[in-house]
């Protein structure tokens, strides 16, 4: 009985994210960034053990995608792929990346860093990477998602989807 009020839940929660994510959508949210990541815990009355699952699924879904393109990007050409995804961001454990994240998104000028470059910003602090390094990738993150919010403001994200799509079609021509 336990198991099914949990999955009950659990399928509750999912549904809710998939519906917030629409309305994310509608208003040109492309990317989970820290006011997503700090929501959830919101989402599931401050449920700590939702709140992980949550976090370590969407983190499992992140690095599952990575895995995706990185073997289709090695199956065209292998240095391309490896010097493409070469950065470690499965140095930490989900429960200790979750904790990273968590942490990192406690200053408020980086709730709008994607989560996806959190991860391995992250990363590069728990291997230790030079502060001048990291902070360098901080600003070029912050440069890219700010240009890319701007540009779906000003042409929409639909378009800004299709002309990235014609784009990569007449380079495959």
């Amino acid at each position: 009985m336990n198991s099914i009020l949990s999955k009950i839940v659990l399928l509750s929660i999912l549904f809710s994210f998939s519906l917030s994510s629409q309305i994310l959508e509608q208003q040109n949210k492309l990317l989970w960034d820290g006011t997503d990541w700090e929501h959830v815990a919101n989402r599931v009355d401050g449920n700590p053990e939702m709140t992980y699952r949550i976090k370590s699924a969407y983190l499992t879904g992140v690095l599952d995608g990575r895995l995706y393109y990185y073997l289709k990007a090695w199956g065209e050409k292998q240095a391309f792929a490896d010097s493409l995804y070469g950065d470690r961001v499965d140095y930490l454990t989900p429960r200790e990346t979750v904790r990273q994240l968590d942490r990192f998104y406690e200053d408020p000028l980086m709730d709008f860093v994607p989560v996806v470059s959190a991860m391995i910003i992250v990363h590069m602090q728990a291997e230790l990477v030079p502060k001048k390094v990291i902070d360098q990738y901080v600003t070029q993150t912050k440069y890219w998602i700010n240009q890319l919010t701007l540009d779906m403001q000003s042409r929409g994200m639909h378009e800004l989807l299709k002309e990235k799509q014609e784009k990569h079609s007449n380079k495959k021509r």
